[in-house]
């Protein structure tokens, strides 16, 4: 044990993704050496992550770092972590929503946020995006109540409900809603709305790819001509939205959309980038949810929304549903954006220490 470094973290899962949450102050300042740990506890680089706590998906490889803010009005820092699975990158240009839906609880639990009865808003600042986001935790006897009947797609049974709301979170990495100035423009022959709400993303039509948009996520990652393709797109996408090369960047995010077919307001396959996501990012809805009600985009004819200051849009992806309520000043170019609120809930799984080599 003595060639061992004990870290303490909780395991935690936060929406449909899994993470282990550390408090800033267990983790060192150096950039480079907290990367370091990051990799080593996680098991990366290895597509299996054989050697480490980290599930050997992108859903599964991520980290949250929690600590109290030092920003007046605001409770909690929140810096979000993509671990690569196969290489020595850790990410932190994206955030995570689902990951943040686990952040409140983390926050009361380790006793950085006192609890209230009834029910606990914790403030808290998004570090990757520089965004505030609120989240309504479950609090009826003065601690976190995990047990609950709110369920979501992509997530077997029920839990208590924790409410997100996003406030100013467009252009949350580039200059705005629409970073290029543009509703549709064309890259290598397709025509893409490139777009930052919450998740700086490049969406285009499923069937320009010969696709019915309703295909697994299994289907799609056995098409690598088709990624191939995506990505070259994404590469042009995120020079055009000002991101610089973003060759070993999960940023943008690619969205393929198409009409709904369960009632819902439309159908979005999101890629984290290179694979599709099982079911869907919270952050990535919120940006899919927003081009579906704004006129002159990609999902303009595909979606089935009534265009209201405040809309609910139900987005349909592989695991189900997830809801979005949106609201937003107008619906053309000139839109600007209010709030998103969506529904999340979020399970503590284990506490305790992650061992890395004392070495790093």
């Amino acid at each position: 044990m003595s060639q061992q470094k004990a870290i303490p973290c909780v395991l935690m899962r936060g929406g449909t993704s899994k993470a282990p949450y550390f408090k800033q102050a267990d983790l060192p300042e150096n950039k480079d050496i907290r990367d370091a740990i990051l990799l080593a506890a996680m098991g990366s680089p290895d597509p299996m992550q054989i050697d480490g706590i980290g599930g050997a998906q992108a859903v599964t490889s991520k980290v949250a770092i929690v600590s109290p803010s030092p920003c007046e009005g605001v409770d909690i820092d929140y810096l979000f972590a993509q671990v690569s699975l196969d290489s020595k990158i850790v990410d932190t240009e994206p955030s995570c929503g689902n990951v943040l839906s686990g952040v409140g609880p983390f926050a009361i639990d380790e006793g950085m946020v006192p609890a209230q009865i009834g029910e606990t808003v914790v403030k808290i600042r998004n570090l990757n995006t520089n965004s505030r986001i609120d989240a309504l935790v479950q609090t009826p006897k003065g601690v976190v109540q995990y047990n609950g009947n709110a369920t979501i797609d992509g997530v077997a049974g029920s839990a208590a409900p924790i409410m997100l709301r996003f406030m100013a979170v467009d252009g949350s990495k580039t200059s705005g809603i629409l970073p290029t100035g543009k509703c549709i423009e064309v890259i290598d022959g397709i025509e893409v709305t490139c777009m930052d709400v919450a998740m700086p993303m490049v969406m285009m039509r499923a069937t320009d790819f010969a696709l019915a948009g309703n295909e697994t996520k299994a289907e799609l990652d056995a098409m690598p001509q088709m990624i191939a393709r995506l990505e070259k797109i994404r590469l042009e996408a995120g020079l055009r939205m000002g991101l610089g090369d973003v060759t070993r960047k999960v940023i943008p995010k690619i969205g393929l959309l198409s009409q709904p077919r369960n009632g819902g307001s439309i159908t979005s396959r999101y890629f984290v980038p290179q694979t599709c996501h099982p079911s869907h990012a919270v952050t990535g809805a919120q940006c899919v949810a927003t081009c579906a009600v704004m006129q002159g985009t990609v999902a303009d004819g595909l979606s089935q929304v009534e265009r209201s200051a405040v809309e609910e849009i139900t987005i349909e992806h592989p695991s189900g549903n997830i809801n979005v309520e949106l609201a937003v000043n107008g619906h053309d170019v000139e839109m600007t954006f209010n709030y998103a609120g969506i529904l999340r809930t979020a399970r503590r799984l284990f506490q305790g220490e992650v061992l890395v080599p004392e070495s790093l």
